[in-house]
C-alpha cells in the first residue's frame, strides 16, 4: 500500500461525547469520515480479491437458504494477506472502539468479509452476539462498505435501542430470525434506522443490537469488510448454544472459559495506557 493510506489508518479520529452517548442510548452509531476516498480505494481491490480466491459459497442463489443468499462470508483475511491486515489492525478504527465502548483499549476477535452479491437477499434479524462466547456486551462490529452504499445495494440497519432487549437472543440468523425479531421490534416500537453510507462513512454496533439489511436489487456487488472488536479484558464466557462452541474453538484456539484471550489471532490493537 502507499503512504498515506497508512497515515491515515494510524491518524487518530476524534470521537464526539455526543457519539458515545447515541452508541450508549441506540446500541449503534453511524459516522461520517471514518475513512478517507483514497484509503477505501487502495484497500478495496486487494480485500475483493481475497474474497474472490477464498469464497467456497458456488451454488446458484436460487438454490441457497436464507443465510446463504444473504452474502458471501469470508473470514481472517488478516492471515492471508499483509494489505488486508494493515487495514483490520489499524490503530484509527480501533481507537474508535475503545471510545465508544467505554474501555481502556480492545483487541481483535476477527474480521469478516460480507459481500451481497447483486441480486443477494436480505440478511435477517439477528443479534452478533448470540454467536460469541463472551462475558459482557463491551464488544461491538465496524462495519466499512468498500463502495457508496444506497438503499437499494442492502445497508446495514438498526433497531434503536434493542441491544436491551432479550428476547430473541437465542436466534440464530435465520427465516425465524427475520419473522420472530422483525415482530418483536415493531411492537416493542424500536426505531427503524435504514440510511444509506457514503465512501468512508462506517457504523459501529453493539453485540447485542439487533439489525438486518436489504436485498441487494442493483447489478453491482455490496462490498463491506468487518471487524469485530472486544474489550482488551474480556474473559471469555462458558458457550451456551453450538454456535458459540463453534466459535470459542475457531476464534480463540488453545484458550478457556475464564480466561482473557491472549492468544496471536487476539491481539490488542489499541490500548490508551502503556497497561
Amino acid at each position: 500500500m502507499t503512504g498515506t493510506p497508512q497515515l491515515t489508518l494510524d491518524t487518530p479520529y476524534a470521537v464526539d461525547p455526543a457519539d458515545v452517548k447515541a452508541y450508549d442510548e441506540q446500541g449503534f452509531v453511524k459516522l461520517s469520515g471514518v475513512a478517507s476516498r483514497g484509503l477505501v480505494e487502495a484497500y478495496e481491490p486487494e480485500v475483493t480479491a481475497k474474497v474472490i480466491e477464498l469464497n467456497t459459497m458456488h451454488l446458484p442463489l436460487a438454490e441457497r437458504s436464507t443465510y446463504k443468499k444473504a452474502f458471501l462470508q469470508v473470514t481472517n483475511l488478516w492471515r492471508e494477506s499483509a494489505a488486508v491486515r494493515e487495514l483490520v489492525f489499524a490503530r484509527r478504527f480501533a481507537q474508535i472502539a475503545a471510545d465508544l465502548l467505554g474501555v481502556d483499549g480492545v483487541r481483535l476477535y476477527h474480521d469478516q468479509a460480507l459481500y451481497k452479491e447483486a441480486g443477494g437477499g436480505l440478511t435477517p434479524w439477528h443479534a452478533d452476539q448470540y454467536y460469541w462466547p463472551l462475558s459482557t456486551d463491551r464488544c461491538c462490529t465496524f462495519w466499512l462498505p468498500l463502495q457508496e452504499t444506497p438503499l437499494e445495494m442492502g445497508p446495514l440497519a438498526f433497531a434503536a435501542r434493542s441491544h436491551h432487549f432479550s428476547y430473541g437472543r437465542e436466534l440464530a440468523i435465520s427465516d425465524e430470525s427475520e419473522a420472530a425479531i422483525g415482530r418483536a421490534v415493531a411492537e416493542q416500537g424500536f426505531p427503524f434506522v435504514e440510511e444509506a453510507f457514503a465512501l468512508g462513512d462506517a457504523s459501529f454496533h453493539s453485540g447485542w443490537t439487533f439489525h438486518h439489511a436489504g436485498p441487494n436489487t442493483t447489478q453491482i456487488p455490496r462490498r463491506v469488510m468487518t471487524v469485530i472488536y472486544i474489550d482488551a479484558d474480556m474473559i471469555i464466557s462458558e458457550p451456551t448454544n453450538r454456535n458459540q462452541e463453534i466459535d470459542l474453538e475457531a476464534w480463540f484456539p488453545g484458550a478457556r472459559p475464564g480466561e482473557v484471550p491472549d492468544t496471536e489471532m487476539n491481539p490488542v490493537l489499541y490500548r490508551r495506557t502503556g497497561k
